[in-house]
């Protein structure tokens, strides 16, 4: 399975999450919850974009080599840009990832949604 088809499996799990390629930007890849961006991903999925909460993405940039702020105004809103190493990722690696996109599905769907996953114990 490749790393996009990983971030698809993650990222479709979630209430009502859908992926929608977009033509304009090459068809890549987005996965949306009632139509709002939760993650932006490149075609291979070696570079993706979440919605953090400010703090934590300030921090996270500070720390991590493989994140920046997101691109088009968007890092000062909390996104970050993440380049995935282009080999298979750690156990850690990926699990931060997996928390990644999580919150940010959290910090974009409707809290009905959010409560949804909580129950089912995400």
């Amino acid at each position: 399975m490749d790393m996009l088809e990983r971030i698809g499996e993650v990222a479709l799990a979630f209430p009502e999450a859908e992926r929608v390629d977009v033509e304009a930007w090459g068809d890549h890849p987005t996965f949306r919850v009632r139509g709002k961006n939760f993650v932006f991903a490149s075609g291979d999925g070696l570079h993706l974009s979440v919605k953090l909460d400010k703090e934590e993405a300030a921090a996270v940039v500070a720390t991590d080599d493989r994140v920046e702020p997101g691109s088009y105004g968007l890092g000062r809103h909390g996104w970050i840009g993440i380049t995935l190493p282009d080999r298979e990722p750690t156990d850690d690696e990926w699990q931060e990832l997996v928390e990644w996109i999580e919150t940010s599905y959290r910090l974009v769907a409707p809290k009905t949604l959010v409560r949804q996953l909580d129950e089912r114990g995400s």
